[in-house]
């Protein structure tokens, strides 16, 4: 197993992307084999300020395909919760840099949500903050898109108890 237990899912506010993103691979998890099965994913905001619900449209978005974000509250990212992570994947690269400026230890395995999917896919989640319910489906899905590229390159780093 590793040494660390959770996947860190990173955004701005941590009230649209993140919550979105860690409710999609948290499930898919779920039925997972093995270890996977195991692993907490928590989401946090670069920018947060802690205690806000998430989106209306992030709420219905994920209705949508099954899955209920209306108890998520945001919390800001901290040193705890990098130190916990096993790996941390951030929508943009605007947050993996933020991350790599403010906090002094930082997991090894930092990377884009979408980083994994071919080229020429854009390794970035744009946010859907303040537009119409399209937008966010449109998030919710380019966020699908990438969860069995995770769930694979997991696989490699997360390995079943001797």
């Amino acid at each position: 197993m590793p040494e660390s237990g959770h996947i860190l899912i990173v955004c701005t506010a941590n009230i649209c992307r993140s919550p979105m993103a860690a409710a999609l691979l948290q499930h898919f998890l779920a039925g997972q084999d093995g270890p996977l099965q195991s692993l907490q994913v928590v989401s946090a905001g670069i920018a947060a300020r802690g205690g806000d619900p998430v989106t209306e449209n992030s709420v219905i978005a994920m209705m949508k395909v099954g899955l209920d974000l209306s108890k998520h509250i945001s919390q800001p990212v901290t040193q705890k919760l990098l130190d916990g992570a096993l790996v941390v994947f951030c929508m943009t690269e605007a947050h993996r840099a933020m991350i790599q400026l403010q906090f002094e230890r930082v997991p090894k395995h930092l990377y884009l949500f979408r980083q994994f999917l071919p080229p020429p896919v854009d390794p970035e989640v744009e946010d859907p903050y303040g537009g119409p319910l399209s937008r966010y489906e449109v998030c919710r899905d380019n966020l699908v898109e990438a969860v069995p590229s995770i769930v694979e390159f997991l696989k490699t780093i997360v390995r079943a108890p001797a």
